[in-house]
């Protein structure tokens, strides 16, 4: 801080301070506004002002703003001055927050595409790229980012839904919307998330995912080749997602204490971390698992602390796409199976562990997931054979032995 000729502190002009020499004190601009009548036959009382705006490229610009106030029969001069004051009141008290200019669209290019897209999981740059591409620049690309109101979300994916796209389409719309906004609103672009807080109700897929019951997964893996037929076994007894089965190194298999320490994910070709914190864990082998793996061990020519459990054979990860298209549909087609998706033995393991009696939170343990209804709405589903059981064991709690029933019935009362 400088000293005066005093030999005092004097404050820093620039910091905010008193005037120092020639310097002068920043002080907010305050501004009363200009009020005039315009038109022949009905004339309106017109305000006009000056307020800050935000560039495209970050720096803000003072602008000339205006609005009509009313018709100069209903408001007198003092009335429409009052008005005038309302609507500046917070630029003179400093609660003004400038608005964008800039569109979705540059935003998207400009800002969100160089600074958080290399941040982002390939995946997810997978994902949110065509949510972008496909649904979101057609609609909001030209528009100022401010003007994406709560409302106009709404009325975008209640749109979407009746074009067809399912509850779950639509939120993967949202969620890449409020992706990009969150990030406007992160660097002072918007003052809220417009994207928040939407009602999307149904969020159920069109068609069920599909799965195995227990009776169908044995004449599958007789017919599977290796490594498919390994993969499989792996895939149903431990829900482990594809990515991370095949990102697993020898070291993340503990075969004194039977678990498997899920660290990694692979992506076409990218490794990373799990998808969220709940997915990095630890899940117990049974022996049908441990021996799988044993197998798999003995017919390498090196099983190093650092190498791929399963790779090619210039040691880079399977693809999970060409194992699918080429052995594991044409194998479910030939034996009149449902036709599998690599997922669907993500939800095959957790029916199974309701089918055997275990809670839903050690499902949600073994699966990886963040949320406990993700686990009961959409991965657990009911086997049939399993509710012809429990409809039984309904009846006999009523009645212990099967009752008689008439086919008649005598004064209105049933025999």
């Amino acid at each position: 801080m400088p000293f005066d000729r005093s030999g005092t502190l004097a404050p820093d002009a620039r910091k905010g301070g008193r005037i120092n020499g020639k310097d002068r004190m920043i002080r907010r601009c305050f501004q009363t506004g200009c009020l005039f009548k315009r038109g022949k036959r009905r004339k309106t009382w017109v305000a006009r002002w000056r307020e800050s705006v935000i560039q495209p490229d970050g720096t803000f610009r003072r602008v000339l703003r205006a609005e009509v106030l009313g018709l100069v029969t209903e408001f007198s001069e003092r009335e429409a001055r009052n008005k005038l004051a309302v609507l500046l009141r917070p630029i003179n008290e400093g609660k003004y927050r400038p608005e964008a200019t800039i569109t979705f669209g540059q935003f998207v290019k400009e800002c969100w595409e160089p600074a958080v897209v290399p941040h982002l999981k390939p995946s997810s740059v997978r994902y949110y790229g065509l949510q972008i591409r496909c649904h979101l620049l057609p609609t909001f690309g030209s528009w100022p980012i401010k003007d994406i109101t709560k409302a106009e979300v709404q009325r975008f994916l209640g749109q979407k839904r009746k074009q067809g796209f399912s509850g779950s389409s639509v939120h993967g719309m949202r969620t890449a919307l409020a992706k990009v906004l969150q990030a406007a609103v992160d660097w002072n672009y918007l003052e809220q998330n417009s994207a928040r807080g939407i009602r999307l109700g149904d969020r159920a897929p069109v068609q069920e995912r599909a799965y195995l019951l227990p009776e169908q997964l044995s004449p599958l893996l007789n017919s599977l080749p290796e490594p498919c037929r390994t993969l499989v076994v792996i895939a149903a007894l431990t829900g482990l997602r594809i990515g991370e089965l095949l990102a697993l190194r020898w070291k993340h298999i503990d075969l004194i204490h039977d678990v498997i320490h899920v660290r990694e994910t692979v992506y076409e070709g990218h490794f990373g971390s799990p998808k969220t914190k709940s997915s990095r864990r630890d899940v117990p082998m049974s022996q049908p698992v441990r021996e799988a793996f044993l197998a798999q061990r003995s017919v390498l020519t090196g099983a190093d602390a650092e190498n791929l459990i399963f790779a090619s054979r210039n040691g880079t990860p399977l693809n999970p796409k060409n194992l699918l298209r080429r052995v594991l549909h044409p194998t479910c087609r030939k034996l009149g199976l449902p036709v599998v998706s690599w997922h669907g033995f993500r939800h095959t393991h957790a029916t199974l562990l309701g089918e055997v009696g275990e809670s839903l939170r050690t499902a949600q343990a073994i699966l990886g997931h963040s949320d406990l209804k993700t686990t009961l709405n959409i991965y657990t589903h009911a086997i049939p054979e399993s509710q012809k059981r429990a409809v039984a064991k309904v009846a006999g709690l009523v009645f212990p032995t099967v009752p008689e029933f008439s086919a008649g019935a005598e004064n209105g009362k049933v025999n």
